[in-house]
């Protein structure tokens, strides 16, 4: 009998975020009885080692009789179990030179690896990625990084509510700065920022109004057409900028001196031009003080991401003079939350 296992993350500090729910489980072996699921026992996971047992799912704590491993992030190399299929998050898409030598690794021990990022429809689209709740969770923690550094307002951490209507109601009498907030993108993801945006009552304008005075809060949705322009033609056609990134030009620099939060949701591969320089931090006019990367690629469309910080506490600071990582709300640095 084939097996599924779920593996204890082992990347630090460790995710909590599972493959399949304790129900999930329970209905996958339901559906397919000639296969068996067993589930490394974790103190990190959102879901007890209990909660599996309720529903029949044996813990383990030696998962190696599984044929296919599930996780969420990258496994440490010394991790790895010769010959086995895992199926997670490699950060390797799109040649990243920080899990190069993970790639080498699973190649000399004989693993076949399913990317979660390369599962497709039929269509082309992924079946499974950063979706409309990470645009929530990432939209929340943003706005709550804001707060934490100005301090007129408060809010709470996610994982503190057990559901998203109890999320909404934390938002009830929740009264935001007149803040300018820029949202970046056009999938999933950017329609969870926006859905958070009208949950605050943050009101909407165009892009040519972005630089008007207001006395709430508002933020603007920028699309790839609003974001990059053609060398020459000074047009934006979404193939060609996909196929040559490198001939268009990034026009976001001309909101840096307006907006004090970028929620960022839009698409990025090696190639497209980032939406600032690492210079741009220095310039007397860079207003930014807040960045939610929630497409969340280490130095890529967001240049001062440096890495992921742990969902325990997903915000980090970076100093604009050495460029290094720093605790967050430091008045010399900008905050970036990207888990």
């Amino acid at each position: 009998m084939p097996v599924l296992g779920l593996i204890k993350e082992g990347k630090v500090p460790s995710d909590n975020r599972v493959a399949l729910t304790p129900k999930q489980c329970k209905w996958l072996k339901e559906q397919h009885s000639d296969w068996d699921i067993i589930v490394e026992a974790s103190p990190n996971r959102c879901y007890q080692d209990q909660e599996y047992s309720r529903e029949g799912i044996q813990i383990v704590s030696d998962i190696t009789k599984a044929d296919i491993l599930l996780g969420i992030k990258e496994v440490p190399k010394d991790q790895l179990i010769a010959g086995k299929t895992y199926l997670f998050f490699s950060h390797t898409k799109k040649a990243q030179s920080y899990n190069q030598a993970l790639f080498h690794k699973m190649m000399d021990l004989g693993i076949t690896l399913i990317d979660y990022e390369c599962l497709e429809h039929e269509d082309g689209q992924r079946l499974i990625g950063f979706g409309f709740f990470a645009g929530i969770v990432g939209a929340h923690n943003g706005i709550m990084a804001y707060g934490n550094r100005t301090k007129e307002f408060h809010l709470g951490r996610v994982k503190e509510v057990k559901d998203y209507r109890e999320l909404i109601h934390t938002y009830f009498g929740l009264k935001l700065p007149p803040v300018k907030i820029v949202v970046t993108g056009s999938g999933r993801v950017a329609h969870g920022i926006i859905e958070i945006m009208n949950l605050m009552d943050v009101q909407q304008v165009e892009p040519d109004e972005f630089d008007r005075h207001y006395a709430y809060p508002v933020y603007v949705h920028l699309k790839g057409r609003d974001l990059y322009t053609h060398k020459i033609t000074k047009d934006y056609e979404r193939n060609d900028f996909h196929t040559n990134p490198s001939n268009y030009d990034c026009s976001f620099k001309q909101y840096l001196p307006h907006a004090q939060i970028l929620m960022n949701g839009i698409y990025w591969e090696p190639g497209i031009p980032p939406l600032f320089t690492q210079d741009d931090l220095l310039n007397n006019e860079f207003a930014l003080t807040t960045i939610a990367d929630i497409t969340d690629d280490a130095h890529g469309s967001v240049p001062c991401n440096l890495g992921d910080a742990p969902s325990e506490d997903p915000v980090y600071g970076v100093n604009i003079n050495t460029f290094e990582k720093t605790v967050p709300y430091l008045p010399e640095g900008i905050d970036i939350m990207a888990v």
